[in-house]
């Protein structure tokens, strides 16, 4: 099993070189396990991912929609309530 510096180097050499990540690297990007991706995708929830061939591709910017987009807005009521 890959440690958690090689999956960010991983995925920091795929961002300057492809834009596609695999779901092992979609996965690390955006701070799930692999497995909870995975059944997103399964349920047509998640990310939007792409087929190349029989592999399946995340593209970063599709990660940074989707990561914004299910986000909730930080408030200050929110923030006090942990302090």
């Amino acid at each position: 099993m890959m440690d958690q510096e090689d999956a960010i180097n991983r995925a920091a050499r795929a961002r300057k070189g492809s834009p596609f990540l695999n779901t092992a690297q979609a996965a690390h990007y955006v701070g799930l396990a692999e497995r909870t991706l995975e059944s997103m995708r399964g349920q047509g929830e998640g990310p939007a991912f792409r087929r190349h061939g029989r592999f399946i591709r995340y593209h970063i910017d599709d990660l940074d929609a989707w990561s914004r987009s299910s986000g909730q807005p930080r408030t200050v009521a929110a923030e006090t309530r942990h302090v």
